[in-house]
């Protein structure tokens, strides 16, 4: 299913330059984390690091007006599944091509300020032997990483998940910024037919601020995705509830782990009935109510929200997108919208792919 994000609470405040963002190769060292001892409940704890005004000024750029993030982060399997669609093999040299025909998209960087791209597409160059990074630093598009390692049944929960891939992410943190990385995404999920049980909210919660901590502590701007799955009869109401809850287990262990909130970004579903409900929500009701929680449970500390489609179709998105639109509001395409237009990679419709993609991310 496509989904579309969106950038919404945008700064005036200058952005990065592009030739800010590949400085040499060597790994600086990690932010350091110094507590105050306590001394009451009014107790302060102050964060200080190298990064700190670098994940300042790259939250930003990524959040930056009229331009939103481009999800080219797909497995090799999923990729292989778009390939086999078109009539062509799962190769590397197939998934290059791929990749190639996104980050060479002429002007791409008018309408997109990010690409979350898979880790084999961080490392890979392009057909032309260039690194993909630096072609995306050359469109001003800052280079973001999927660093999380899949869902997992969660032990102990109603048929729950959790999501894995803490094990050694300070690592792989510190060699994706080495190779280009600015930024992160990190998704799990929450599921309401499942209740959702408060041990599930919790894993979720927790994963995802000690997922942040570790990206900010070395360099990276943590995207904090907690998914509300659409699954489930429940009305809006249910979803708004549910929501706040996450949201506000999500804001408190990101404090509990001392996450610098001008240094994160969030991706978070909107706010509409469960996918078997008889009673739709109109666009203005799914605006009302997102844009309600966003108030009650975001602090203004963060710069940037790219919404997630969450399962709806591209129309549903854009209607939803569109009245929540408060003159900020600038949604991004997937490839996958386009990914059946491209035939057998004959140079025609490679041409016309790469029109589509300009089409799509400046329609939205």
């Amino acid at each position: 299913m496509a989904s579309a994000s969106a950038s919404l609470l945008k700064s005036s405040s200058p952005v990065l330059d592009k030739s800010e963002w590949v400085k040499g190769q060597a790994i600086r060292q990690s932010t350091v984390s110094v507590r105050s001892l306590p001394s009451g409940p009014s107790s302060l704890t102050i964060r200080a690091g190298s990064y700190a005004d670098e994940l300042v000024k790259t939250a930003k750029t990524v959040a930056s007006p009229g331009r939103g993030i481009l999800a080219m982060d797909e497995s090799n399997a999923t990729c292989g599944k778009r390939l086999a669609s078109i009539g062509l093999e799962n190769t590397e040299a197939n998934r290059q091509a791929y990749r190639t025909l996104l980050v060479t998209a002429p002007g791409l960087g008018q309408y997109i300020s990010g690409a979350i791209l898979f880790e084999e597409t961080l490392y890979q160059s392009t057909t032309d032997g260039k690194k993909m990074v630096d072609v995306l630093v050359e469109q001003n598009i800052v280079p973001g990483i999927k660093v999380d390692k899949g869902l997992v049944p969660l032990a102990g929960s109603n048929d729950e998940s959790w999501c894995q891939g803490l094990d050694g992410l300070a690592s792989r943190t510190a060699a994706y910024y080495q190779q280009g990385a600015r930024f992160a995404k990190w998704r799990t999920v929450v599921s309401i037919p499942n209740g959702p049980s408060a041990l599930a909210v919790k894993e979720a919660a927790w994963g995802l601020a000690r997922y942040a901590a570790i990206a900010q502590d070395n360099g990276l701007v943590p995207i904090v995705e907690p998914e509300i799955l659409l699954d489930g009869d429940h009305g809006i109401d249910r979803t708004f509830e549910v929501a706040k809850k996450v949201w506000a287990e999500v804001f408190f262990y990101l404090a509990e782990n001392n996450v610098m909130f001008e240094g994160i970004l969030l991706k978070p579903s909107m706010v509409t009935p469960g996918a078997e409900c008889k009673e739709k929500a109109t666009p203005q009701q799914v605006a009302e109510y997102t844009l309600k929680l966003l108030h009650r449970r975001i602090p203004p500390a963060v710069p940037g929200i790219m919404f997630l489609s969450g399962g709806q179709s591209e129309v549903e998105a854009t209607l939803n997108l569109n009245a929540m639109n408060q003159g900020q509001l600038t949604c991004s395409a997937r490839q996958v919208h386009w990914r059946g237009r491209i035939r057998g990679g004959q140079e025609r419709n490679v041409r016309q792919g790469i029109h589509l993609l300009n089409l799509l991310a400046r329609r939205s």
